[in-house]
């Protein structure tokens, strides 16, 4: 490479990779004026291939497929007349500070000396609190007053008056287009969807791309993100929120706003095969 582009390894990252990466090369932009910067997001198994026998280590060989994407981002003011979006909201979380959370997923040695990563029974629960407190920061941030207000209101009412009461799940769709979810399992992703108040075709993309590609970790979410394109969806002045989760245990979330018509990108993505034959039964649970 030139003397006057610099490389950055962001490594041992788990699913967020990517979204820190953006996070990353955001701050580098607003230092380096009249620059672009490329982010490569990618999942390569043999890295973490565990050839031991211990259970919760062999779990993490099922897991993952490789996959990779690759992002373009520039604070040049020529780009804007051909630039797809606009990075709006960018936000990180993590539990590492809580023991339980931070051992739930590790990469650690077995009694052989073999090295891999460990998943414990708990990790649901811990990635459960970490994406509720990375999404309650981001609704602080982003959802109108109203919605706050809602949210505020059952809280009391469930201190105060009926401890029974549900708390108010605040409607992110208010502010919200799109939607990019973690792909680590149908059941996560409708989970997810759920505490979220999202429907079938909120959760189609994320859907879609475990069918096809698997979970890609970090790379995932750029091909919902394709996927979104390739129909059609994103329309000028929609906003997507890429919402990533990692070990660590971190939570990241980016919220793009789309700044021009995006029409054919069905012919070059990664879905140019396969973007006729989606949906197709994402709502069976088989």
């Amino acid at each position: 490479m030139r003397e006057d582009v610099k490389s950055f390894t962001v490594s041992g990252m788990g699913c967020s990779a990517s979204m820190l990466a953006i996070d990353m090369a955001q701050n580098l932009l607003k230092v380096h004026k009249n620059s672009n910067a490329v982010v490569l997001s990618t999942e390569i198994l043999t890295t973490g291939w565990y050839s031991g026998n211990e259970r919760n280590k062999l779990v993490l060989n099922c897991l993952f497929r490789m996959g990779s994407a690759a992002i373009l981002l520039s604070n040049r003011k020529q780009v804007r007349r051909t630039a797809k979006y606009k990075l709006v909201r960018t936000l990180r979380t993590q539990r590492a500070f809580d023991d339980k959370a931070y051992f739930s997923a590790i990469r650690d040695e077995d009694s052989n000396g073999l090295t891999g990563v460990t998943l414990n029974r708990d990790i649901l629960q811990i990635a459960g609190e970490t994406l509720r407190s990375s999404i309650t920061a981001l609704g602080s941030s982003t959802l109108p007053a109203s919605e706050k207000l809602k949210f505020a209101i059952s809280i009391l009412k469930k201190r105060f008056i009926n401890k029974s009461a549900e708390v108010y799940v605040p409607n992110f769709k208010t502010v919200i287009n799109h939607f990019c979810l973690p792909t680590s399992g149908r059941p996560v992703i409708r989970e997810i969807a759920k505490g979220l108040k999202l429907n079938e075709k909120d959760m189609e993309p994320a859907l879609a791309t475990l069918h096809r590609f698997g979970n890609q970790s970090s790379s995932s979410l750029w091909y919902e993100l394709a996927y979104m394109e390739a129909k059609e969806r994103v329309k000028k002045g929609d906003r997507v929120w890429q919402l990533g989760m990692g070990s660590g245990p971190k939570s990241t979330s980016l919220v793009w706003e789309c700044v021009r018509p995006i029409n054919g990108e069905a012919k070059y993505g990664p879905w140019t095969d396969s973007i006729d034959r989606y949906p197709v039964m994402l709502n069976e649970d088989k």
